[in-house]
């Protein structure tokens, strides 16, 4: 079935805010004394809600410390957002209005909270494009679980057979696969092309515009990674 309906993951897909979110990691675990993470731990988080990125780290650390950290990360990013400002990756602005010219429908399915990820959206100049928000505090099961996909079906009337998820780290692709979408990995973000080729990638791009063939309804099946 024809793809109508593009889910897209946020950060690392659409926004570049990898160091806007390592940077509050580290300055978070520093104020709270924790033992230091480093780039590469942290950057290896991203996608999952912010307490499971603290969980990750700290998987010894009791749930009140988990709160702490989730507390204090929410009140830095806020205040890091002054002086590092995130930026669309290249091509997003460009192919987000040829997707929605074309008469795609696009969304944005976050494990950021949903003010947050209302306020980015609109600040990166992309609100325009996007006809429905999912963030972490919109659902009960974060990704890889399905419920943020269905959540975007049921509220815009579509089926997942006519549903294309798009997301740069496993769970992206693990929670559209588990709802039966189709998927398809962004080479540029915080995993690797191994990574999303064994989560399962329908596709992988290394240019947003890519996108556009990936969605062509001429498009052919071909193997993940071409």
């Amino acid at each position: 079935m024809q793809t109508r309906l593009i889910i897209f993951d946020f950060d690392g897909t659409l926004g570049d805010t990898r160091r806007n979110i390592v940077t509050t990691m580290q300055m978070t675990i520093g104020e709270l004394m924790l033992e230091p993470r480093s780039e590469a731990d942290c950057a290896a988080t991203i996608g999952l809600p912010l307490d499971g990125c603290f969980r990750a780290l700290f998987p010894e650390a009791p749930s009140t410390l988990i709160e702490r950290c989730t507390e204090t990360y929410r009140r830095i990013f806020e205040e890091n957002l002054k002086t590092i400002k995130p930026q669309t990756f290249p091509g997003v602005t460009e192919t987000l209005t040829t997707l929605k010219q074309r008469g795609f429908t696009l969304t944005i399915a976050s494990s950021r909270w949903h003010r947050s990820l209302d306020e980015l959206t609109r600040d990166l100049g992309l609100s325009p494009f996007i006809a429905y928000l999912v963030g972490a505090n919109d659902v009960q099961q974060a990704k890889p679980h399905p419920e943020p996909v269905l959540k975007t079906l049921e509220a815009l009337h579509f089926s997942a057979e006519e549903t294309l998820v798009v997301g740069d780290m496993p769970v992206d692709i693990l929670m559209g696969a588990n709802a039966g979408a189709k998927t398809c990995g962004v080479s540029w973000g915080n995993a690797t092309r191994e990574e999303l080729l064994q989560a399962g990638a329908d596709h992988i791009i290394d240019t947003m515009d890519e996108l556009l063939a990936v969605c062509s309804p001429d498009a052919q099946e071909q193997p993940a990674g071409i």
